[in-house]
């Protein structure tokens, strides 16, 4: 008998993406009547693998969250198909297994964070004798452990305390799997550091992660993989070192030249008031170099750079690579 994933989707190979969609879909309608459509994602297709931390970015409303919520079965998709660790999505039995952060999540005031966790233990039946160590194993992991989750109440925690006692939350059934929807969301340097911390630890364990975010330094440091998505189209996914690349890319400033064909080698060439150029060289320094002489001009300065995520992601929603 062919299991759901065989059935879905006859092709994939034995060792199976942990998540896997094929042209997922989701159209809202709006207006008094519910007669007009809001697409707010169209036909997204992607894998992540076992082990792999998988960065999701885009601007807000690019459709993040919408997918991520297709993904967790909070909401159906209008049309298109997907599984999560080999189940179709919103299988409850794999629901057991995923851990989640939501970008805002709800916390109880006058629960301590340590009843707050005992509370969502039992809403999975952990037994009180694994709760009573997982809890403080989890509390050390965020770094809470010293602040006395048992007698202090959550309304008296700092914006960075609430994300970590979140994040031991969304832990709490020791998952496989893990969203994570814009966790670095209002926290100081100093608390995305943390977060950033207890992520590369969970990637040591070799935790599955999946992660919304427009923190782009921090993606870059974590991800192996990413995806961005632009009005609701995924626009590009990859490993993160092949997309940025190795090679190093120019930034030069000269003055004299032929505009035209300066404009070849450098496509966002800019005048400058001091009647000097620059931009962006694409193309071999030693060969432009040897080009810039024959038209007469000359180079001011030369710095090498390597393309950042921010740069790499800039690009691609303006449409320039």
């Amino acid at each position: 008998m062919k299991s759901a994933q065989e059935a879905i989707f006859p092709n994939t190979i034995q060792d199976s993406p942990v998540v896997l969609t094929s042209e997922l879909r989701k159209i809202y309608r709006t207006g008094f009547w519910m007669n007009q459509k809001v697409i707010s994602l169209k036909s997204c297709s992607l894998q992540v693998q076992r082990g792999e931390t998988f960065g999701l970015l885009g601007q807000n409303g690019a459709g993040k969250t919408t997918l991520l919520k297709l993904l967790l079965g909070i909401i159906r998709p209008t049309s298109g198909r997907g599984l999560l660790l080999g189940k179709p999505l919103g299988d409850r039995q794999t629901k057991q297994r995923i851990g989640y952060l939501p970008e805002n999540a709800y916390l109880y005031d006058f629960l301590t964070g340590w009843e707050f966790l005992v509370g969502s233990a039992n809403l999975f039946q952990i037994p009180p004798n694994i709760q009573r160590q997982r809890i403080p194993q989890l509390l050390d992991l965020v770094g809470l452990s010293k602040f006395d989750a048992r007698k202090k109440q959550m309304r008296r925690y700092s914006k960075g305390m609430l994300q970590r006692v979140a994040m031991a939350q969304t832990l709490i059934n020791d998952p496989d799997l893990i969203f994570l929807d814009e966790p670095m969301s209002g926290l100081d340097p100093m608390g995305r550091y943390q977060m950033r911390e207890i992520i590369l630890n969970l990637k040591q364990q070799g935790k599955t992660i999946f992660f919304n975010s427009h923190v782009l330094n921090e993606v870059e440091l974590i991800c192996d993989r990413i995806a961005i998505l632009n009005k609701g189209e995924l626009i590009c996914s990859g490993n993160v070192t092949q997309l940025l690349g190795t090679k190093n890319t120019y930034r030069v400033k000269g003055q004299g030249g032929n505009w035209e064909t300066l404009q070849e080698w450098i496509p966002n060439l800019a005048s400058l008031s001091d009647g000097c150029w620059q931009g962006e060289l694409q193309g071999e320094i030693y060969d432009f170099i040897a080009s810039l002489r024959l038209m007469g001009g000359y180079l001011i300065s030369l710095n090498a750079y390597r393309l950042s995520l921010e740069d790499f992601f800039m690009q691609k929603i303006q449409g320039k690579m």
